[in-house]
């Protein structure tokens, strides 16, 4: 059987955009990856702050945001604007070939609106297809795809898509014609026994232990889709998942969190 091409997949969370050192060092240690690489990027703080300062009030349901037409205006101008391009500037300085996308260029990633029984959550997208070709085609001409939380339905409207998911369908999707590892970076060093002890990091966990961190409310919120996500990723067919620090990119000591089935 012929042997698949790797591709590293890194998902950063919006706590190192947030922070120019944290993210400038993030963007260093990301460019020394060797071979195919893509980034995948959420919105940090900077869409609540510029929506706040023109008056609107932001909505959260489970920590996933409400995307009315206004906010859309909002998560479009910062997510593929503002912070997408920043990054992609950064790369290009680490001597990185990066190109910023949404899911409409390209047709890359199309998506279905959130269609919820209970909850209108606007403007937000389900992903539903990438377009493996293009990507592929990117990836073996040495361009680095810089991907923000914005997709698209094919109908012409722009969705705003969590970064988390996004992530994980690139690399379902790719791991039909590449080896893909998938890293979540964020600021712990890994899945954590107690949220409040960085020491406390769980070195791998499994869907059994999951279930069972979860019943004891061990772990909550935000670390339930983005471990879902996880899980779902590695049942299609994704060979490798790491969650923690960026620093475990570089640093061969740094703890992290590896997730397997």
């Amino acid at each position: 059987m012929e042997n698949k091409k790797p591709v590293t997949l890194i998902k950063i969370g919006g706590n190192i955009i947030d922070n120019p050192t944290e993210l400038s060092q993030f963007l260093s240690d990301f460019s020394k990856i060797e071979g195919c690489k893509i980034l995948v990027h959420g919105g940090g703080k900077s869409a609540t702050k510029m929506a706040e300062s023109i008056g609107l009030v932001p909505q959260m349901i489970d920590g996933r945001r409400i995307t009315d037409a206004a906010m859309l205006d909002v998560v479009v101008m910062i997510y593929a604007g503002q912070i997408n391009k920043n990054i992609v500037a950064q790369l290009q300085a680490n001597n990185t070939n990066a190109m910023g996308f949404s899911g409409a260029d390209g047709n890359l990633i199309q998506s279905d609106k959130r269609n919820h029984p209970t909850i209108n959550y606007g403007f937000v997208g389900d992903v539903k297809k990438v377009n493996t070709n293009f990507l592929e085609t990117l990836l073996l001409n040495g361009i680095v795809p810089v991907f923000c939380a914005i997709t698209h339905d094919g109908k012409g409207q722009l969705l705003n898509t969590n970064a988390d998911t996004i992530a994980s369908e690139l690399a379902i999707a790719l791991s039909e014609v590449f080896d893909v590892t998938l890293n979540y970076c964020f600021e712990k060093p890994g899945v954590l026994y107690d949220a409040e002890d960085d020491s406390s990091v769980i070195s791998t966990i499994n869907q059994e232990l999951y279930s069972k961190l979860k019943s004891e409310k061990a772990i909550h919120s935000g670390m339930i889709p983005k471990l879902d996500n996880c899980f779902n990723s590695l049942s299609k067919g994704v060979q490798k998942i790491k969650i923690g620090h960026h620093r475990m990119l570089q640093d061969k000591t740094a703890l992290y969190t590896t997730i397997t089935l």
